[in-house]
């Protein structure tokens, strides 16, 4: 259901700061902390003593030691020492790819030989002063391929999250879908229309009028095999739009990763990153907020629409010409999956 050869966001550093974290990505149960030097390290989370998961122990000196008996391994899962025992024999367990870039720790649970760091996506915003970056982590009990149907799809925006960012002129507005390469591209321009309440609050931390007609862009790039990134914004109406100066705009990149965990739930990790005021921390964190706030509607949509679907798999699902993007999508995935399993 999901590629392993490929790089996912697997945590943030946050997450590893203090002890180990356990954690599921694409069927595979892998510890992640820092070892020797501050160095990111990913094994298997299964003690070769008695099983224990080694997420439940501790760092020191840079080696991981199980929570249970004591035993040491070291980042390639080999066991390097035990108290008082000799354990020479002990098998090896698996060790994985990572990496630690653009503020995420990325890993490649597939073939380890095979993992390209250069492979990475490039994010243009990462360590950028000019841009200032928000954001969090949801676990969502739905298939990942759900997530980036929704995600390539916004016309939910109006029902969904009615509050926030959603309004009618997304319903009215037409839908362009274009695959570029490996990526998906769906667009939709809307001109001379009210800003949502979202958008008016922006418009405001930015120092611009909130209460004039605007024009509103959303951008959908899907990237192999599971990042959307969203290029949306709106502009004073009549000043170019998407491509207006920023002194009359706000604009940001809505960050989607998505990672499998199992094949009906995944890790939602979920940011802005924007451009204007980027020193402004009040404004980061109130972004960050209205933005976990309307993808927890999505979540509490997206898991629901899973039960159901596990209720019927019987049930095909009917495709619209709004869907396209999603549909896009997932043919690239299964160009990868078909690349994967093949001799």
């Amino acid at each position: 259901m999901f590629p392993k050869n490929t790089w996912y966001v697997a945590c943030t550093p946050d997450e590893i700061e203090d002890k180990p974290l356990g954690r599921q990505i694409c069927g595979e149960k892998i510890v992640f902390y820092r070892g020797a030097g501050g160095k990111v390290a990913a094994v298997e989370d299964f003690c070769p003593h008695r099983g224990a998961p080694l997420s439940l122990g501790f760092v020191r000196d840079g080696q991981l030691v199980c929570g249970y008996h004591g035993l040491e391994m070291d980042r390639d899962g080999k066991v390097i020492g035990m108290p008082g025992q000799r354990v020479r024999g002990f098998p090896c367990i698996r060790g994985y790819a990572v990496e630690e870039r653009h503020g995420f720790i990325w890993v490649w649970p597939g073939e380890k030989e095979l993992a390209d760091p250069s492979l990475i996506q490039h994010l243009e915003w990462a360590g950028n002063p000019e841009w200032a970056y928000g954001g969090g982590r949801y676990h969502i009990h739905c298939e990942y391929r759900l997530m980036i149907d929704n995600l390539m799809d916004l016309t939910h925006e109006t029902y969904v999250h009615a509050s926030s960012i959603g309004q009618k002129e997304i319903d009215e507005a037409p839908v362009s879908t274009r695959t570029e390469g490996e990526q998906v591209v769906t667009s939709r321009f809307m001109e001379n229309i009210a800003a949502p309440p979202f958008w008016r609050a922006a418009l405001r931390g930015n120092g611009l009028a909130d209460d004039v007609p605007v024009d509103r862009w959303q951008i959908c790039r899907f990237t192999a095999p599971s990042h959307v990134m969203i290029e949306v914004g709106v502009a004073h109406a009549g000043k170019g739009g998407h491509k207006a100066d920023p002194r009359h705009k706000v604009s940001s990149i809505v960050v989607d990763f998505i990672t499998p965990e199992t094949e009906t739930s995944h890790h939602y990790f979920w940011g802005m990153a924007r451009n204007f005021k980027p020193d402004d921390a009040a404004l980061t964190e109130a972004i960050r907020e209205g933005q976990g706030n309307i993808f927890s509607e999505d979540r509490a949509m997206l898991e629901l629409q899973q039960a159901n679907l596990l209720r019927h798999p019987e049930r095909k699902l009917l495709m619209l010409n709004i869907d396209a993007g999603g549909v896009q999508s997932r043919r690239v995935l299964d160009k990868w999956m078909a690349q994967e399993v093949a001799p």
